[in-house]
C-alpha cells in the first residue's frame, strides 16, 4: 500500500534524524518531486503517492542520508529573487552571500555600471545584480566550463539578457574598465578539518579552498581588481568569518581606500570592500 504524503514525510523524517534540518529537507524534496507547494502538503496530507513519486521520494532521502546536498538531489537552489539551477560542477549558493549583493545594492553607482564577478558558478551574484540593474553590464568569468555554461542556462531561465558568462583563470584576460568587482572566491585552507563535515564534502574542492591559508585567490584577485577598476570603483570580496583583518590588510596594501568589513545575518565578518582612489 501507498503512503500518503504525510506519512511519506514522516519516514523521511526518521531516515534523516540525524541530520542539521531534516523536516525541512523532507519537504524541500517531496515538494520538488510532485511539483506542488508546501502549503499543499499540508493542505492535503492524507492524499496518497503515486508509484513513480514514492520510489523517486525514497531514492531521494537515500542519497540525502549518505550526505549529499538538497541542491544537488532536486537540482536548484533559491538566491536573492531567483531560482537558480545547480550541480555538482560549482557551490551551491548560500545565503551568507546575499549579503554580499545587499552591500553592492546599497550604494551608489552611475548609469550603465558595469560589474564584473569573479569566480561566477551558477552565477548567482551576477545574476541577481544583473536582474535588479537592467541598465547594468555585468559580466561573470569561471574558470569551469561546465560552471559556465550553467550560469548560462540560469541566465536564460531568469530572463536576464544583460549578464553574459566567460571562461578564464579570474580576470587574467579580462578587459579594464569596470565599475565594480565583486567575488566569493575559494577561502577555506586545504587543511580544514570542515573539509570532511556536511554539504562541502560533495562540493568541487575548486571551488573551496585555496593556498596559503585559503588567502591565495583573494590575494590574485585584489591585485587584478586594481587594474581593472575605474577610479572611484569597488572591490567586494567575501571570505571566511575568521579573515576580515587579514584581508583588509591585503587591501589597504594594494592601495585600496575605506576599507571595511561588513558582518553576515550571523554578526560573523563576510564581506570586505575597498575604493580605488
Amino acid at each position: 500500500m501507498l503512503p500518503t504524503q504525510e506519512q511519506a514525510l514522516v519516514w523521511a523524517r526518521q531516515r534523516l534524524e540525524a541530520g542539521e534540518s531534516p523536516t525541512l529537507d523532507c519537504e524541500i524534496i517531496l515538494t520538488h518531486i510532485l511539483d506542488c507547494s508546501r502549503a499543499s502538503l499540508f493542505a492535503w496530507p492524507e492524499k496518497p503517492l503515486s508509484e513513480a513519486h514514492w520510489q523517486a521520494f525514497q531514492q531521494a532521502i537515500e542519497r540525502r542520508e549518505q550526505g549529499e546536498p538538497v541542491a544537488y538531489i532536486i537540482g536548484e537552489q533559491g538566491f536573492w529573487n531567483l531560482t537558480l539551477k545547480t550541480n555538482p560542477s560549482t557551490l551551491i549558493p548560500r545565503p551568507e552571500t546575499e549579503l554580499l549583493v545587499e552591500l553592492v545594492q546599497s550604494m551608489q553607482w552611475p548609469p550603465a555600471t558595469r560589474l564584473l564577478d569573479l569566480g561566477t558558478g551558477t552565477g548567482a551574484i551576477a545574476l541577481a545584480l544583473a536582474g535588479e540593474h537592467p541598465d547594468w553590464q555585468v559580466v561573470g568569468v569561471d574558470y569551469n566550463a561546465d560552471a559556465v555554461h550553467l550560469a548560462v542556462h540560469n541566465a536564460q531561465l531568469n530572463r536576464i539578457t544583460n549578464a553574459t558568462f566567460e571562461q578564464g583563470f579570474w580576470a587574467q584576460n579580462v578587459q579594464t574598465g569596470w565599475h565594480c568587482v565583486v567575488s566569493n572566491p575559494p577561502y577555506i585552507d586545504p587543511y580544514d578539518r570542515h573539509l570532511q563535515q556536511g554539504d562541502v564534502r560533495f562540493e568541487p574542492l575548486s571551488a573551496l579552498v585555496s593556498e596559503d591559508a585559503g588567502l591565495a585567490d583573494i590575494k590574485i584577485i585584489t591585485k587584478q581588481a586594481w587594474q581593472l577598476l575605474y577610479k572611484g570603483g569597488w572591490l567586494l570580496l567575501e571570505h571566511g568569518f575568521d579573515q576580515g583583518q587579514v584581508v583588509r590588510d591585503i587591501l589597504l596594501a594594494s592601495g585600496f581606500k575605506q576599507v571595511q568589513t561588513e558582518l553576515d545575518y550571523g554578526q560573523r565578518e563576510r564581506v570586505t570592500l575597498g575604493q580605488k582612489p
